[in-house]
């Protein structure tokens, strides 16, 4: 009886949640057997995800980019014809495609013909250097890649001999014949492919590929985490805390071949979203973009948002954003102060997520939330389990520091290259530290792997650099721990400056908000952070500037 009652339970939420966004809507007779017969036959990933899109709204704009506009039925026809040619090519259910792109309509349309394949899409970051990309191609051994022309010497040394380009820096995404590439010296282009392929719909394969997308590679080799298509109560769970309504335009800024760009471009399959792209990032052209097109969400890594708010005031001016219903943020940690500022000149429609490549999502802080706690990562959403536990894997206390497991529907399969995040009672590590507050809102206070013993007391880099992040000469920073004489390890700090400050005026800011003990050591003054495409801090480079 009681699995009875839970199961009525999670029915009713589920049908609350997406009615309230839109979901359950009328359809006639005839688009409802199309939608319900591409989900039976292709499933919920990207292949079935679209094809319903295509049958539900086939003139609907889907995707905008810079090469201009697509209704939801030419990037259906489009992948139709691709996965055709790729099949040509040698690519077989199972098989690995790597893919290598920006944001724009290719990497919609590789990832699409892939998965009508019953292909695994393996997504390459665009910030890896050679020796990263080769290993890790080494690793997963992929049939064949797709990438953009800009990565061609990159990935020259690859152990891969099939290859197509998907967008060429002299004509776009038009497959113009600028460069040799291939092995015989020919170049393959998507957009050839496409022009050569059948659009009628194709047999589904037996088997649903699965997506691999890459960690973050910060302090170390990139692994692939694999995962299978998510299932509605991963939408159900994000919707429950994200207010986002069905139809709306989203300009999707974050990288499409990491976990947040990727989710939100799978959430927009269920919610008919029209994703609007852009291949590079720039603060003023990401506002004016999101403007011009009456966008109802972004979709940002925090560091985004740091760089908007870095323009001058006169350019900021010009811009209210006033279609813009929700700012979703995540990819990496909130530093400082920044959700006040950008709500302060934005409004209060922010909303920070947490997780991880391995978990997917884990909390999600809403704008009151960030309100009365800018530092916090909100509450988990519905059906997902989120604790604090001690070395023994026992929960302690709200307001006690220990190590943070999640449980939810979307944790990912284990690495490909073997291994897997730490598993207790069903919940998995995301590799971070962090706390409860009475009020049940969960604070990161960073990896588990970066705390350091200071004189006896445990410190984390991330506290330090939230602080330092506030003083109002700091556009940013990161800290990392180094040896100490006296204390055996201190945070070295690297800061960038906004305007002129000394180390000791900075070291003073941090000995007036913090315990004696967290002062860094000392501070250095860099141009800029490296970091990654995500944009976290790639903490390895900061190692080597110690010694």
């Amino acid at each position: 009886m009681g699995r009875v009652k839970q199961k009525l339970s999670t029915g009713a939420t589920s049908l609350r949640v997406l009615g309230k966004a839109g979901v359950i809507r009328p359809y006639g007779p005839v688009t409802l057997a199309k939608v319900a017969s591409a989900v039976v036959r292709w499933g919920t990933g990207p292949a079935g995800g679209f094809t319903s899109l295509a049958a539900r709204h086939p003139d609907r704009i889907g995707i905008i980019d810079d090469l201009g506009e697509l209704t939801f039925r030419q990037v259906h026809e489009r992948s139709n014809a691709l996965a055709r040619e790729l099949s040509r090519l040698g690519v077989r259910e199972g098989d690995g495609v790597a893919i290598m792109c920006r944001n724009h309509r290719g990497f919609v349309d590789a990832s699409l013909a892939t998965a009508k394949l019953g292909a695994d899409a393996l997504y390459l970051n665009t910030a890896f250097a050679a020796p990263q990309l080769c290993e890790v191609i080494e690793r997963e051994q992929p049939k064949l890649v797709i990438y953009d022309e800009e990565f061609t010497e990159l990935l020259a040394a690859a152990p891969i001999t099939q290859r197509v380009v998907a967008w060429t820096d002299t004509d776009g995404a038009t497959g113009g014949d600028a460069a040799a590439d291939g092995p015989g010296g020919e170049r393959i282009t998507l957009e050839q492919l496409i022009r050569s392929g059948d659009v009628a719909d194709l047999k589904p394969a037996k088997r649903h590929g699965r997506v691999v997308i890459l960690t973050s590679g910060t302090t170390g080799t990139p692994k692939g985490a694999p995962r299978s298509e998510a299932g509605i109560d991963a939408a159900v769970a994000l919707l429950s805390r994200l207010p986002l309504q069905y139809g709306w335009r989203s300009h999707i800024a974050a990288p499409l071949f990491h976990t947040w760009g990727y989710g939100n471009l799978a959430l927009g399959m269920l919610l008919g979203t029209t994703a609007v792209l852009t291949r590079r990032f720039d603060p003023e052209q990401a506002l004016e973009i999101t403007e011009r097109h009456r966008c109802d969400s972004m979709v940002v890594i925090p560091v985004m948002l740091q760089r908007i708010l870095r323009l001058p005031e006169e350019t900021l001016d010009r811009f209210r954003l006033d279609t813009v219903k929700l700012v979703a943020a995540s990819g990496s940690a909130m530093p400082g102060d920044l959700a006040l500022a950008w709500m302060d000149r934005f409004g209060d429609r922010l909303y920070n997520i947490y997780g991880s490549t391995e978990v997917a999502y884990a909390s999600v802080a809403n704008p009151g939330d960030l309100r009365v706690a800018p530092s916090s990562a909100g509450r988990p959403p519905w059906a997902t389990v989120v604790k604090i536990l001690d070395e023994s894997g026992r929960p302690v206390p709200a307001g006690e520091s220990g190590r943070i497991f999640v449980g939810n529907g979307m944790l990912f399969e284990g690495y490909t290259g073997g291994g897997n995040k730490e598993l207790l009672d069903g919940l998995m590590s995301t590799g971070d530290v962090g706390r409860f507050d009475v009020e049940g809102r969960l604070y990161v206070e960073g990896r588990d792997d970066e705390m350091i013993v200071s004189g006896g007391e445990n410190v984390f880099p991330k506290e330090v650099e939230d602080c330092l992040a506030r003083h109002e000469s700091v556009v940013e920073v990161a800290a990392i721990g180094v040896s100490d004489d006296e204390f055996g390890k201190r945070l070295r700090a690297f800061v960038v400056l906004a305007e002129p400050v000394t180390e000791d005026d900075l070291k003073g800011w941090v000995k007036a908000n913090l315990a004696r003990y967290k002062v860094p050591r000392d501070i250095v003054f860099i141009d800029e952070l490296p970091r990654n495409a995500t944009g976290k801090v790639i903490k390895r480079e900061l190692f080597d500037w110690a010694v």
